[in-house]
């Protein structure tokens, strides 16, 4: 069965480190899409998007966003103009997933995660290393979660949220749509939608600097 060709988006971190939970023995890499044509890769070529068009039959990774971006990432995923069915998800074979997890389309789980019993992590998600999203947990669409972070159970991420690196987020709370969860935070209370956390325990650093300008 011949294999699947596939385009990763953008020529990114999470892209270059997206090679190494793709199973090539499914999928050959054709190369990466990326709107900046200044960008150089030795070992892979950089097209434009026309690529996508032109080629129905490619598969797609889209893996754009940082803590500087993740808010636009629903905008920049939309802009591809793909259908559902031409995104893969990606999940590295060293990270465990259990039992009645459900993984959405365009998804990139990385080594070490964890994902436990009766989880589920909605479209274009991307879980980066060493990180444990423990039972119940739902993550919604276009949220991208750092390395080494723990979401205890029962709790609810939103979209087109950033938690970031070394974060703890308690069970059963909520985090509201287009948060940014600051590197390392403890998050002991939900989270309304666009807030800013940081520190042990978070706070919002929208808040601080309301206060301190009155």
């Amino acid at each position: 069965m011949p294999k699947k060709k596939l385009i990763i988006f953008p020529f990114n971190g999470n892209g270059i480190e997206a090679l190494d939970c793709i199973n090539f023995d499914d999928y050959e890499l054709v190369g990466f899409v990326d709107d900046d044509q200044q960008k150089r890769a030795d070992l892979y070529e950089i097209f434009t998007r026309d690529i996508l068009q032109r080629y129905k039959e490619l598969f797609v990774l889209a893996v754009p966003g940082s803590a500087t971006s993740f808010q636009r990432r629903k905008e920049i995923i939309a802009s591809l103009e793909l259908d559902r069915s031409r995104y893969i998800t990606a999940i590295h074979p060293k990270a465990a997933v259990g039992r009645n997890v459900k993984i959405g389309a365009n998804c990139l789980v990385m080594a070490g995660a964890v994902i436990t019993s009766n989880a589920c992590i909605k479209d274009h998600v991307c879980i980066l290393p060493n990180s444990v999203i423990h039972h119940d947990v739902v993550v919604e669409e276009y949220t991208l979660i750092g390395s080494n972070v723990v979401v205890a159970g029962g709790t609810l991420i939103g979209k087109n949220c950033y938690i970031g690196s070394g974060s703890n987020v308690m069970n059963g709370i909520s985090i509201g749509d287009g948060a940014l969860i600051g590197l390392g935070s403890n998050v002991l209370k939900s989270v309304t939608g666009n807030a800013k956390m940081a520190g042990n325990p978070a706070r919002d650093l929208n808040e601080q600097l309301l206060s301190t300008s009155i």
